[in-house]
């Protein structure tokens, strides 16, 4: 499913075509509007030259696809929700970089909005906190590693983010109960 030209478009594979079918935005209350089959990409020439047939048509679970768009436009609600969360915290974290320089509080809130990035599924969390603390993306690398290090995030092998640690639980928390 993705977003596409104010509505969502939804994909199905049969043998060697996709198939998308697109809604506008808002309630979805029918079928789709647009329906497009071209051939998959990874798609033999010899299947590609017969054409569609009856049989791919036939095998077109709109049903599904209605069920998934139904879907479609709270699901981007909370993509924007969590995306806007997330800055908010990336800036948060650059005014404390800063205000204090590598403090125990940026490095628990760089830990916790790099975690957040992570497992939201950004595909580039590095750069995009980078442009949001202002700084290089080696520098914020360099950072997390000493957040790492100094005990405020866990490392997960080859992949991005961690688990924040009870030290960084511990300083989130205080910054959270002295603004209240």
């Amino acid at each position: 499913m993705r977003a596409e030209e104010s509505g969502f478009e939804i994909s199905q594979q049969q043998g060697s075509w996709v198939i998308r079918m697109w809604w506008p935005s808002g309630p979805v209350t029918g079928g789709p509007q647009r329906v497009t089959v071209e051939a998959a990409d990874d798609a033999s020439p010899r299947d590609v030259v017969r054409g569609i047939s009856t049989t791919v048509l036939r095998r077109l679970d709109i049903a599904a696809a209605m069920n998934a768009a139904k879907l479609a436009p709270e699901a981007q609600r909370t993509l924007e929700d969590v995306t806007r969360k997330l800055t908010e915290s990336g800036e948060a974290a650059g005014a404390l970089l800063a205000d204090e320089g590598v403090s125990e509080q940026y490095l628990a809130m760089l830990a916790a909005t790099y975690k957040g990035m992570a497992d939201s599924g950004a595909p580039a969390p590095v750069p995009w906190l980078a442009r949001l603390i202002d700084r290089r993306p080696e520098t914020v690398k360099d950072h997390l590693k000493k957040a790492r290090r100094d005990g405020y995030l866990s490392t997960l092998a080859g992949k991005a983010g961690g688990d924040l640690t009870d030290k960084a639980k511990a300083v989130l928390e205080s910054m959270a109960s002295a603004a209240r």
